[in-house]
């Protein structure tokens, strides 16, 4: 058996009501996860249900991505994001690894690549 411990997340970020600031579906700190280092991420819903988890070798670019474009696994369940966690993982294989097994030890909601349970 292999045990894999989840690394703790670097930053954690949560949605805002009715934020003044300039936000994108609710959050205002996407400022805090790094521009330019790789790693994972996992959404997660206001009952902290994991939603999604990805990986990225630039993490807020393609975090910001999920909530922009048209392809997006969680393009038609945006508003149940009500956290990011991000942990920073610069080893590319490292990643894979972290992504595939939090997506099946989470039971990832929304994830439809790398599933090895099934929904009910």
């Amino acid at each position: 058996m292999i045990d894999i411990t989840i690394p703790t997340p670097d930053v954690t970020i949560t949605k805002k009501v009715d934020p003044q600031e300039s936000n994108i579906y609710g959050f205002t700190e996407f400022h805090l996860i790094t521009r330019e280092l790789g790693g994972i991420f996992m959404f997660y819903n206001d009952k902290d249900e994991l939603l999604f988890v990805g990986k990225a070798r630039k993490l807020r670019p393609r975090i910001k991505k999920h909530f922009e474009d048209s392809v997006s696994p969680i393009r038609m369940h945006r508003d149940e994001v009500t956290k990011i966690e991000v942990c920073i993982v610069e080893d590319p294989v490292h990643r894979e690894i972290y992504e595939t097994y939090i997506i099946n030890e989470g039971k990832a909601k929304y994830n439809e690549d790398k599933v090895f349970f099934r929904q009910a």
